[in-house]
């Protein structure tokens, strides 16, 4: 702003000084025209005919004209002799030194032999025009000059002023947009204030809301990155105190033996096959867990072209070794599809080892796959006691496994499930859905949207 004040300044100034030279060369143009027509038509009021005298038609038209009060009319006679004589108005100029008295100058606008010119001097500029007088008589001359101290300081005045007025305008200004830009940035300076108070152990400070505006935008925006963000602390506690202690059982165990452990060798091959078996535990959580941890980044899924009827029967065989189920391949769907192929057949699996730990033998388990109106899904379905309703909301997060077992008690940390539901959601528009059985059990869905 202010630098186009001042450029605002400045460029009036300019316009200023350039109608005053438009004016003044205006002024000299129509008094050397009127003189020239004066001495064209102008007739002796003592003779009734044409002037011969310079010096009489000289006095005769300075006597009739009425000048601007910055400007001088000047009759000189004798400018090509020594003594150069003067005829002017009976008026004063406001200018403190008018030409009639500035002799050198005077004497050389005589000399000069262009119609007009400028003179720079310490009493101020002088614009002036010159008209030689061509009749009878001493050589003469009519001049009129022009005083532009007064125009310039009109222009410079007015510089001045605004220069004044946009300093005004400018502090003004500045004030009123220092208290509207606080007013607009408070809460900016609150979101970093509160920014600068937020630790991970204290995530629960949040931005108080007012308004529509994109500030308040903003600030729910930051309180609903602030959600996210204690969900995700809160979630990254609970897991490293779940797998804390799901790990710490099996440490227990295998320090317990190995203290207690006798000499005998039966005993010893007992301690041995039983700490055996709780390092492969906690080495399938370990597993279990890095897989979940993987399955945050964005390569954790990678898809390419599988033909669906393909990848389920491979799943049915498979499947087919975990256990003395009654195992059936129940459909197939028989189209291409974008899936991860080694990821779904984890996922499977894992599904048909769920419904195998909640079954007894003979117990029938379909495994199939199906698609229709833009949605592809994968299933596996036991004849099991099924889920409450209870353990649905909580079976597929990490270390849950619902309040009712549906089966024989397991070793498994509560992993396998949390591991579908990754697999499941990190193909697009995947999730995994339970559902009840038609004749009792439970089926576990991949969906897929298109």
């Amino acid at each position: 702003m202010t630098v186009a004040l001042a450029a605002v300044s400045l460029v009036t100034r300019t316009l200023l000084l350039r109608d005053a030279d438009q004016r003044i060369n205006q002024l000299l143009t129509q008094e050397t025209r009127e003189f020239a027509n004066f001495v064209a038509q102008g007739v002796d009021p003592q003779t009734g005919r044409a002037f011969t005298d310079p010096e009489a038609l000289l006095r005769v038209f300075l006597q009739r004209q009425y000048s601007d009060p910055d400007e001088e009319l000047l009759g000189l006679v004798g400018t090509d002799g020594p003594e150069l004589r003067v005829v002017r108005q009976s008026r004063e100029l406001p200018s403190p030194l008018p030409l009639h008295r500035d002799r050198p100058l005077l004497e050389a606008v005589a000399a000069d032999p262009a119609p007009s010119g400028r003179a720079d001097r310490a009493g101020g500029e002088v614009r002036w025009a010159k008209v030689p007088i061509e009749t009878g008589g001493a050589s003469a001359a009519f001049v009129v000059a022009f005083h532009a101290d007064r125009q310039q300081a009109i222009a410079d005045e007015a510089f001045r002023i605004l220069l004044a007025i946009s300093g005004v305008a400018l502090l003004l200004t500045t004030g009123v947009g220092w208290v509207v830009a606080g007013r607009i940035l408070a809460p900016v300076r609150v979101v970093r204030a509160t920014a600068a108070e937020l630790t991970e152990r204290d995530l629960t400070q949040r931005i108080p809301v007012q308004g529509k505006d994109d500030i308040a935008a903003l600030a729910e925006t930051f309180n609903a990155m602030l959600d996210r963000l204690e969900r995700a602390f809160a979630g990254q506690r609970q897991f490293v105190d779940d797998a804390g202690h799901e790990l710490r059982t099996p440490i227990t165990i295998v320090r317990g033996h190995l203290e207690l452990m006798g000499d005998d060798p039966a005993e010893r091959a007992e301690t041995v096959r039983i700490v055996t078996d709780e390092l492969d535990r906690m080495s399938r959580i370990v597993e279990d867990l890095l897989l979940l941890a993987k399955a945050e980044r964005p390569d954790f899924v990678r898809t390419e072209p599988v033909q669906l009827a393909e990848l389920t029967a491979d799943v049915f065989v498979k499947a087919r070794a975990l256990g003395d189920r009654d195992w059936v391949l129940d459909g197939v769907a028989d189209r291409e599809v974008a899936l991860d192929a080694q990821r779904i057949t984890q996922a499977m699996v894992q599904l048909a080892q769920n419904a195998v730990q909640h079954t007894v033998p003979g117990a029938r388990v379909a495994i199939g796959s199906r698609s229709a109106a833009g949605r592809t899904e994968l299933y596996v379905a036991d004849r099991g006691p099924g889920v409450q309703e209870a353990d649905a909301e909580v079976i597929f997060e990490r270390f849950r496994r619902g309040t009712a077992r549906r089966g024989a008690r397991t070793s498994g940390a509560g992993l396998g499930l949390a591991i579908v539901r990754a697999i499941a959601e990190g193909h697009r528009g995947g999730r995994v859905e339970l559902r009840p059985t038609e004749g009792g059990g439970a089926t576990f869905v991949l969906v897929f949207e298109e």
